[in-house]
């Protein structure tokens, strides 16, 4: 007796194919049952989690009415943040400052003085700093929020809210200790 006939059945009962797909079967069960994986998170990442404050600065945002948005901030005191193109929770806004646009005038003696910008093109473009807080995990290599999204200076962020989205880049990061 062969051990393969003509019709690829094994001992002349069981056809090969249905035996492969019968063992690719089991051992995916196997995989989900007795190895799921690693765990999401663990008890040591949870006990490394802090409130973490970071300084957002903003160039160059158009915006027609800035008293409006900096009352939104005041008001809704929350915001969706987005790391890397992917949402990374929400943070409080703690504060928005807005910062003076300036150029560079030559002095009669030499001396170069930083005054407002008289340019009427600038009238509705802002520069500010905001400081954001929210909760991250402390890792060897610094702050991750989400998992996933390590927060360092010079990270691009963009802040999204009711009636703003805009980005900015981290200049500062505050782990307390």
């Amino acid at each position: 007796m062969k051990i393969i006939d003509a019709r690829g059945r094994l001992f002349g009962k069981i056809s090969i194919l249905d035996l492969g797909a019968a063992c690719v079967i089991f051992l995916v069960i196997i995989g989900i049952f007795f190895y799921p994986g690693t765990p999401v998170t663990n008890i040591t990442a949870a006990q490394n989690v802090k409130t973490i404050e970071v300084d957002v600065l903003v160039r160059g945002l158009s915006v027609s009415n800035f008293d409006a948005l900096m009352e939104e901030f005041e008001t809704e005191k929350k915001a969706n943040i987005v790391i890397r193109n992917q949402p990374a929770g929400r943070v409080d806004i703690k504060a928005a400052k807005r910062l003076p646009r300036t150029t560079p005038v030559p002095q009669p003696d030499g001396t170069v003085k930083a005054l407002p910008d008289p340019r009427p093109e600038v009238a509705m473009i802002y520069d500010m700093l905001i400081t954001v807080d929210g909760r991250a995990q402390i890792t060897n290599n610094g702050a991750v929020i989400d998992s996933t999204k390590k927060v360092k200076i010079g990270t691009p962020i963009q802040l999204e809210g009711m009636n703003y989205d805009f980005n900015g880049s981290i200049v500062a990061v505050k782990i307390p200790n």
